[in-house]
């Protein structure tokens, strides 16, 4: 069995930014099934790491981004996400995981070699990670109900294409590190 990693995609989230209002249903519905997630995957010594959107602040780090969160009208989608001492955070610059960001390092330094993405939006930055996952010969693993989306259909798409043309394990949350 290959060595995991948890990814958490754009969680940490103000959600005041275009199309925040369609997305706030489903990331309500996922919130619970990432922290469920992320916590048997802590259990089982699985890293966990979140790469997060910096939405344009250049100057900020990690924990800025977090206070700003947890400061914000939706709180409560942040607070049971919150990285504990032994998570790892990345800020990206765009869509997928890996644009710019130093992560495919920090995978291969830690011999990383099969990836859970979950987090938002299935159908934009998961997409985009899991592309880029998969051309850098990574093992892809999406639990569909711990995706957020903006559009129903297109994540649904997007799912089966992250399936059919790059070989991903869509499963359930539970499946994993049950």
């Amino acid at each position: 069995m290959s060595k995991a990693a948890l990814i958490i995609i754009d969680m940490i989230n103000t959600y005041d930014h275009e199309d925040a209002e369609l997305l706030l249903p489903s990331a309500e519905s996922v919130v619970p099934v990432v922290s469920d997630l992320a916590e048997r995957a802590r259990r089982r010594s699985v890293p966990v790491i979140y790469v997060n959107d910096n939405f344009g602040e250049w100057r900020s780090h990690h924990g800025e981004l977090l206070n700003r969160a947890l400061a914000g009208p939706h709180a409560h989608l942040v607070e049971p996400l919150r990285p504990d001492a032994d998570s790892l955070f990345v800020l990206k610059t765009r869509h997928s995981v890996f644009f710019d960001t130093p992560l495919q390092y920090l995978l291969r330094q830690q011999g990383i070699e099969q990836l859970v993405l979950c987090g938002q939006v299935t159908e934009q930055c998961v997409l985009y990670s899991a592309l880029d996952a998969h051309i850098r010969h990574f093992q892809v693993t999406v639990p569909e109900d711990a995706v957020a989306h903006i559009h129903a259909d297109l994540a649904r798409a997007a799912l089966r294409m992250m399936e059919r043309n790059m070989g991903a394990r869509v499963c359930r949350s539970q499946e994993l590190w049950m």
